[in-house]
């Protein structure tokens, strides 16, 4: 409950990670910082003061209605000034999944493997929560990525959202800004992170390419390591070189607007 001692700690972490953890890498790691959820003033604060010195991305909840926060479609737009101080400085807010501190289950009975199997639900709402809330169209600079989420679930997603907004108000709530389909708004904007997804490469095309990104998932039970360069030379078997590229690094450079020598330090 002591909101002061909070923030000093959000702070510290931010500190640790950007001055120590990266500070000494050349640009080798890259710092993801944290916010103080209670304010979303302060979290506008935060994400300013952390820009200023380099950093390109901070962690954000998928749903944060489970934690008993605004969702990001209030009403009094409890998140705008985070949201804008993300958009104005061009750090991407990543979510990752678990990230509202739960995972789907159909039952408190159900073997973990249910969970196991469902771990990404949560993030295709997020990812329909976004794509239907208006801000990618408000804040045109704004980037989203969801992190170990997978991505071979969005092509249905993104053809449902259109889908739904063809049909309108008649029976459904479309925010006004949404102008254009839904999956329109993906482009440059929204980005998905995998790990292991064959599915996912082979309906690259439908997804969009460059919206794609490769993670190790290490130190997870369920990760590649210690054979990721294996899982990614075998999953990209048949795609261009431009192509693999982009998955294995182009897009992360391009999503988080990486210097160029920061870009060469990272590939050696």
């Amino acid at each position: 409950d002591d909101k002061d001692l909070g923030l000093a700690c959000v702070r510290a972490y931010n500190d640790f990670m950007v001055e120590e953890w990266a500070g000494e890498s050349g640009g080798r790691l890259i710092p993801l910082c944290v916010v103080p959820l209670w304010d979303a003033e302060l979290a506008a604060a935060e994400v300013r003061r952390n820009a200023a010195r380099g950093v390109r991305a901070v962690t954000f909840r998928e749903l944060p209605s489970v934690l008993e926060l605004p969702s990001i479609h209030d009403s009094d737009g409890y998140w705008l000034p985070f949201i804008e101080a993300c958009h104005e400085t061009g750090t991407v807010i990543c979510m990752h999944i678990g990230s509202s501190s739960t995972v789907p289950a159909s039952a408190p009975d159900a073997p973990s493997c249910v969970r196991m199997t469902m771990v990404n639900f949560n993030a295709q709402l997020a990812f329909a929560d976004w794509m239907f809330s208006g801000l990618l169209v408000r804040y045109p600079n704004l980037k989203l990525a969801f992190s170990e989420s997978q991505v071979g679930w969005m092509p249905y997603i993104m053809e449902r959202m259109d889908r739904i907004w063809r049909m309108g108000n008649a029976i459904a709530n479309i925010d006004p800004l949404i102008v254009e389909p839904p999956s329109s708004y993906m482009a440059g904007r929204v980005f998905g992170c995998f790990f292991e997804d064959d599915y996912g490469i082979a309906n690259r095309d439908a997804i969009g390419i460059d919206q794609i990104t490769f993670e190790s998932d290490y130190p997870h039970q369920d990760s590649t390591w210690p054979h990721t360069h294996v899982y990614l030379t075998s999953a990209l078997t048949g795609v261009s070189d431009e192509e693999a590229y982009k998955v294995a690094r182009g897009n992360a450079i391009g999503m988080l607007d990486l210097e160029p020598e920061l870009a060469s330090a990272t590939k050696e």
